[in-house]
């Protein structure tokens, strides 16, 4: 049997690349939003120092199976999907369907951070989770029906074929569909946890939400989980709209820029309230997507 060595060095390279990616990029945004709000804010190199300090910390405090193997479920599961996601111009997995696939894993991973945190019997971790659910269910349904435009449109269901089908600017989805790309990137936000939707944490509310009992290694697992988790997002929303990347550089200045505006919504916008969020999101761009699947239809296929 071949070997493809380049997916081989690929696969071992590109979990730690994301990784330190993420790390960096969680770095910026705290250090971005600081210099919004007129604050020095820690170095962008931050987020480094808390990981290997976690990691080298020891506890011995736990509530269940459940509380120990759930934030390792939420690695397992977004390390997963970052196998389906073109990066830089390469692709560990591609088939026919795997866009689908990808986007159950993506609510899969949450999932385990989820009983973990309910394993813990706080209310606040509770309340955090609830809160998380129903944001899901909110940004989920306009996200997946932008995703069934795009999928009958171009008639795939891979991910690496519509980021092929993508190769010029004019052909970009951002250009064919720039509504749709406005109800994905609400959706985004959404994912990404940043304001007005990051009820779920909400610090001063309800002390981190679902993180409020983990420490140590713990907590360092979901750090791990959210760095990768918001690069596999953003770069999933390039792929969709910006034409992909055909390497590392462009990739990581696309997924910046598109980090860096959801920052900046994140600084000037206050907080949802979790019945406002989810009623948001089911309301205008449910309807804008869906009038948007309807021109795919009219365009594209009848």
């Amino acid at each position: 049997m071949d070997i493809d060595f380049v997916k081989l060095a690929w696969a071992v390279i590109m979990p730690v690349l994301v990784l330190a990616t993420g790390l960096l990029f969680l770095g910026i945004a705290r250090k971005y939003t600081a210099r919004i709000n007129k604050r020095v804010g820690p170095p962008v190199y931050q987020q480094f120092i808390d990981l290997m300090k976690l990691f080298s910390k020891k506890s011995n405090i736990t509530h269940s199976w459940v509380f120990d193997l759930g934030a390792l479920f939420a690695v397992v599961g977004i390390l997963t999907a970052l196998l389906f996601v073109p990066i830089g111009g390469l692709t560990l997995y591609s088939f026919d369907g795997d866009l689908i696939v990808l986007m159950y894993l993506l609510v899969i991973a949450p999932l385990g951070m989820a009983l973990a945190a309910g394993a813990s019997g706080n209310p606040n971790a509770n309340i955090g989770v609830s809160r998380g659910l129903t944001l899901m269910m909110g940004y989920e349904l306009p996200f997946v029906i932008v995703l069934v435009t795009l999928m009958l449109y171009h008639n795939t269901t891979s991910l690496a074929e519509l980021v092929e089908k993508q190769n010029s600017l004019a052909n970009w989805n951002l250009m064919l569909f720039p509504v749709s790309a406005l109800i994905a990137d609400i959706a985004l936000q959404g994912m990404l946890g940043e304001k007005p939707f990051d009820q779920p944490i909400a610090p001063h509310e309800i002390a981190s939400g679902p993180m409020v009992e983990f420490g140590g290694k713990y907590l360092g697992m979901l750090m791990i989980w959210h760095a990768v988790a918001i690069i596999v997002e953003l770069t999933l929303f390039i792929d969709l709209f910006f034409g992909g990347a055909t390497n590392l550089l462009t990739w990581f200045i696309k997924i910046l820029a598109v980090f860096i505006f959801a920052l900046t919504i994140n600084a000037v916008f206050p907080r949802f309230r979790i019945e406002r969020a989810f009623g948001f999101y089911w309301k205008w761009p449910t309807i804008i997507a869906f009038l948007g699947l309807i021109y795919a239809l009219y365009t594209g296929v009848w």
